[in-house]
């Protein structure tokens, strides 16, 4: 996921700046900001599910959603930039990352054995953080600014 970012920043520089649509650059930084709260958030309840014997139903199937959308983002966004893609892809795209994030919240909440109230309420709050990103800010703010789409 991470690497699809790290290969577009160094393959594309000039299309980075393109790739915010429409996000003013005065919340830039606080989106920024939260896309780290929601990787914290990503890491607490991925590390309850990776030291359980079986993984919740579904959860899998989830995380592919998140994993692969989040790694064609940028290079969808590349290729509708040139003019090669529908922007209702990289839309859809980013939909199937929504809608695994809210499977994972969903498993996080279903969670049987429940961990230690705690730890449950961290893992909630971490993925319904995962949630803004990936639901709110990225699956409905950025494509409604994104310009002229």
């Amino acid at each position: 996921m991470l690497g699809s970012y790290v290969y577009g920043f160094a393959h594309w520089p000039d299309a980075v700046s393109a790739m915010w649509g429409g996000v003013p650059d005065a919340i830039r930084p606080l989106y920024t900001a939260w896309m780290f709260v929601a990787a914290a958030g990503y890491l607490v309840f991925t590390a309850l599910f990776f030291f359980r014997p079986e993984p919740p139903p579904r959860a899998n199937a989830f995380y592919a959603l998140v994993l692969v959308g989040s790694a064609l983002w940028m290079p969808a966004t590349k290729l509708h930039l040139d003019g090669g893609l529908p922007f209702a892809l990289v839309w859809l795209d980013l939909l199937g990352v929504a809608l695994g994030s809210f499977g994972l919240l969903a498993s996080t909440a279903a969670l049987a054995p429940r961990p230690p109230g705690w730890l449950h309420a961290l893992a909630l709050a971490g993925a319904a953080g995962f949630c803004v990103q990936t639901v709110l800010l990225d699956a409905v703010v950025w494509p409604l600014l994104f310009p002229g789409d």
